[in-house]
């Protein structure tokens, strides 16, 4: 095979990814944090301790369920105004 050829087709290759993850990241982000989250797992379950770093730092961040500063849940709509 070409030599251009070959890097021709590693530049198409990694355009795609890109842009296929950039669809996934927009598109479907509940799906993403799914599958990050599976990787992560089984990458700190059975490997070595480089790869289980890696899968530290790849894992989703937790999600929160509470309010947007994780307080009382008190921010609420406030009292309607009367005219």
């Amino acid at each position: 095979m070409d030599t251009g050829l070959l890097l021709q087709y590693l530049v198409i290759a990694l355009a795609v990814l890109v842009s296929a993850w950039v669809v996934l990241k927009k598109q479907f982000p509940g799906l993403l944090r799914q599958l990050r989250g599976a990787l992560a797992l089984w990458l700190v379950k059975r490997h070595s301790l480089r790869l289980q770093a890696w899968g530290r730092q790849l894992a989703p961040p937790p999600s929160s369920t509470s309010g947007a500063c994780g307080g009382c849940d008190g921010c609420g709509p406030g009292e309607p105004k009367q005219h």
